[in-house]
């Protein structure tokens, strides 16, 4: 029920930074189209936002004949987990990395890089595969991608202040500053959404990860080696698609400085002292 709740206010936020957007680029008129543009882009995000971020990633979709290890081991942690079996796919990226899909556990989707699959032995690859089930159970993946395409979509939006400046309810131009500073502030704003949603809920993934494969060392084990690994291979289509950087069970993205203020994942090391201490 509370994952409905933010789910809700989560897309009422967007809505109404829509509205702020259209405001500012054209006056009472821009606003109703943009609260229009908004609403629909909700309804739009809850049915295919899944299906848009697979496509971003080239996701390929596996089954029991064409990746019987990825396929059975998700298999039997989705049973251990008490949830449908969802759909499995492997995106073609070194950097090794998993995410989860869907509006509900009875549309879900997993999602798997081959590093990923690579790199990690079966015992760690079963950890984080809880994890991506975790989130499935908890319900957190239809706000995250929600989140995601709709992050996306503000950006757009924002764009648009930065070429047309904005005008007033009479049509008149103003500040062209106005115009920057939404074009700035807007995409601001979506990844602070996105933050708030994301560090808590990666904490009870961990957990309920752990619990669902019956070993927490796995995933702490998991979580060390994609830390060290992850940073220094690059994820083009997490760079494309930067709005999707936290749906991941690590954060693709590189970078310092300011980067380090929008983390989207609490600290790797936190993680894996609270795992370790489940045990």
């Amino acid at each position: 029920m509370f994952n409905w709740f933010k789910t809700t206010l989560l897309m009422a936020a967007i809505v109404a930074l829509f509205g702020v957007i259209g405001g500012m680029i054209g006056g009472q008129g821009g606003m109703l189209l943009a609260l229009l543009f908004g609403g629909g882009m909700n309804l739009f995000a809850y049915w295919f936002s899944d299906s848009m971020v697979l496509r971003m990633y080239n996701a390929q979709q596996v089954d029991e004949a064409s990746s019987p290890y990825l396929y059975n081991m998700v298999r039997e942690l989705a049973a251990n987990a008490g949830l449908p079996m969802p759909r499995v796919y492997i995106i073609d990226e070194a950097q090794p990395n998993a995410f989860a899909t869907g509006r509900n556990p009875e549309h879900a989707a997993v999602a798997a890089t081959r590093g990923i699959l690579q790199m990690l032995s079966a015992r760690e690859l079963r950890g984080v595969m809880a994890h991506e089930l975790a989130h499935v159970k908890h319900r957190d993946i239809l706000t995250s991608t929600i989140a995601a395409t709709m992050a996306g979509a503000i950006s757009a939006l924002a764009n648009f202040a930065m070429f047309f400046g904005g005008r007033d309810g009479s049509g008149r131009s103003v500040n062209p500053l106005a115009g920057i500073l939404v074009a700035i502030l807007a995409p601001l704003a979506a990844s602070l959404i996105q933050m708030a949603i994301s560090r808590a809920r990666e904490f009870e993934a961990d957990r309920g990860g752990a619990e669902i494969s019956g070993d927490p060392h796995a995933l702490a084990d998991a979580l060390a080696k994609i830390d060290a690994y992850a940073r220094g291979i690059p994820m083009a289509s997490a760079d494309a698609h930067p709005e999707t950087a936290q749906m991941m069970i690590m954060n693709p993205l590189s970078g310092g400085g300011l980067a380090g203020l929008f983390r989207t994942h609490p600290a790797t090391e936190e993680r894996i002292a609270r795992l370790r201490a489940m045990s």
